[in-house]
């Protein structure tokens, strides 16, 4: 069975051809049920998430082009608008490419987290779907193996790399603890939805959410058991804030010196965090020289970053190392499956062997023979029977001087040679 990974990604495919191929999660399982149908298949679990889709397949094929007909015809696409953002790998490449994927090595943020959750969903689908096989199955449990120790023994996922995991880094070290803290995100964009899941990944108190459009903020203060209110509303809630991460695409500044200086008044000098994310920017730079204000602007925390990147850059490199080892170790067990017939039928051989010899000296007992005798009968009937058959093909393979026979049969039973001087 060769091990099969087809899709595409950030680096292949622009996101006008990733949106077309996302599976939902209520699809699927079903999509597995009908991918397995293709006959050359009989093994499959599908990765889909914004940045990726990939179809993971133990199968009995020497061409992808199943696999692409199939992924057209379930996603309603043209194979040749697909075709050109494809990659594709088998077996070694296949099991390296799960295990860098599962790592972050393959991200658009070097070793983000989120992509091993995503691998362990798409894990469960499969297993729910009943498309998963004994290798398949392996692998997955592999890649989650490989996937911890690289965390475990490298820094990889230790810096901040993005500017809304900087920010929360940050916050969480101004601050003993974000269970007690309340964070107003201002804006609604990508980089505040990704603030606000670090945020509530970290515990944070409460997250407020203030948007231009009201309908924006509430979807995304719903997905972190937030609230949302309207900018016109924010200097009503200013002074509940113990952190502020702004990012808008606003041309004037949103927030300036004298509605935070109120609020600092009302909140009797508790210190505020803020971040301004935006450019240009949503708050007045005159904001900094208030007493108990932390501001803090992109350009900030962008040496911090790159810095991190270049670290985690380092740790990528032993990330690297890892997974080729692990690599090795898998494919070890894939080739100790392809003799667990023979080990079997062995097992099983020597089983009736035993059974035949244990009968036939039980019966020396019945027969009213001492037991020593008995087992004097066992040990030799074992013997006997067990090295017949080998002593015939060892024979027969010195008479056709099959050399290389003779050499393995003492290189599996561990003989030493007997014309030597012991």
């Amino acid at each position: 069975m060769t091990i099969l990974a087809l899709g595409l990604n950030h680096n292949s495919a622009p996101v006008s051809v990733r949106e077309r191929l996302v599976f939902s999660g209520e699809r699927v399982g079903d999509a597995l049920r009908a991918l397995i149908e293709i006959p050359e298949v009989s093994e499959a679990a599908i990765l889909s998430t914004c940045n990726r889709t990939e179809i993971y397949c133990g199968a009995e094929i020497s061409s992808y082009d199943p696999l692409i007909d199939w992924l057209a015809e379930e996603q309603h696409l043209r194979q040749t608008d697909l075709r050109p953002y494809l990659y594709a790998h088998s077996d070694r490449a296949s099991i390296r490419h799960m295990f860098r994927v599962a790592c972050g090595l393959d991200s658009m943020i070097l070793g983000e987290p989120q992509i091993l959750g995503q691998m362990k969903t798409a894990y469960q689908h499969a297993t729910e779907a009943g498309t998963l096989g004994t290798v398949l199955g392996k692998l997955f449990q592999h890649t989650f193996s490989a996937a911890k120790k690289v965390r475990t023994d490298t820094a990889i996922g230790s810096s901040a790399v993005s500017v809304a995991f900087a920010a929360v880094r940050l916050a969480r070290r101004i601050f003993e603890n974000l269970g007690e803290q309340t964070a107003i995100l201002i804006g609604a964009g990508e980089t505040i939805e990704l603030t606000a899941r670090h945020l509530h990944e970290h515990g944070i108190g409460e997250i407020i959410v203030a948007n231009r459009t009201y309908e924006r903020a509430h979807t995304l203060a719903a997905q972190f058991e937030g609230f949302a209110i309207s900018l016109h509303e924010l200097p009503e809630h200013l002074a509940k804030a113990d952190i502020i991460v702004t990012s808008t695409a606003s041309q004037l500044p949103i927030l300036g010196k004298g509605s935070v200086e109120s609020a600092i008044k009302i909140r009797k000098h508790k210190p505020i965090f803020m971040v301004d994310l935006a450019v240009p920017r949503d708050i007045e730079p005159e904001v900094a020289q208030l007493q108990d204000v932390y501001l803090y602007t992109v350009d900030d925390l962008r040496e911090t970053i790159e810095e991190n990147l270049r670290s985690r850059q380092e740790a990528a490199k032993q990330a690297e190392e890892i997974i080729d080892t692990e690599v090795e170790h898998f494919l070890a067990w894939i080739r100790a499956q392809s003799v667990t017939s023979t080990l079997k039928d062995l097992r099983n051989h020597a089983g009736q062997i035993r059974e035949q010899a244990l009968e036939a000296a039980l019966r020396t007992l019945k027969n009213g023979r001492p037991p020593e005798d008995a087992l004097q009968f066992l040990a030799h009937a074992l013997t006997n029977k067990l090295t017949h058959l080998p002593c015939i093909q060892i024979k027969q393979a010195g008479v056709d001087e099959r050399h290389e026979l003779i050499s393995a049969a003492r290189e599996l039973f561990q003989l030493k040679d007997s014309t030597e001087e012991t």
